[in-house]
Formats: C-alpha cells, structure tokens, sequence
C-alpha cells in the first residue's frame, strides 16, 4: 500500500460520520433511545433536536472527518516511508 492523501482520506471518513450520525439520529427518534446525550458532549452548539441542531450536528461530523484525514494520514505516511 502506498502514500495516502488526506483530501481521500478526509472526505471519506467525513462522509463516514455523517451518515453514521444521520443514522443514530433515526435509531434515536425511531426507538426513543437516549444516544443524543453523546451527542450534546462531543458536538458544540448540538441540541436535541431543531433543524438547525441536526444541520449543524451534520456538519460537524463531517469536519470530524476532514480533521482525521489532515491528522492520520500524515502520521501514517511519515510511518510508513520509515519502514
């Protein structure tokens, strides 16, 4: 396996997140589980549940994501051209 790129990496794993969090919001909503409490600690501004909310909550999920790709993929190039 060769070099990553972080804009590959980033938009994956952005897109990753938000669909992953679109998903738990439904789980949430669907079966009135309480997982947005995770939710309000790890997403600034989230409250549950406004359109506003749950926008912003997409979009920082996403830019989670970015945040991985810009981190990880320069610790594993620079890891993986030591080998």
């Amino acid at each position: 396996m060769g070099r990553l790129n972080w804009r590959d990496v980033g938009l994956a794993m952005g897109c990753f997140l938000a669909v992953t969090y679109v998903f738990c919001v439904g789980y949430d909503l669907a079966f009135d589980q309480r997982m947005y409490e995770v939710w309000l600690k790890l997403l600034p501004g989230f409250t549950w549940l406004t359109w506003g909310s749950f926008f912003l909550g997409l979009i920082e999920s996403f830019l989670y994501g970015i945040y991985f790709g810009l981190v990880f993929v320069p610790l594993y190039n620079f890891f993986h051209a030591t080998r």
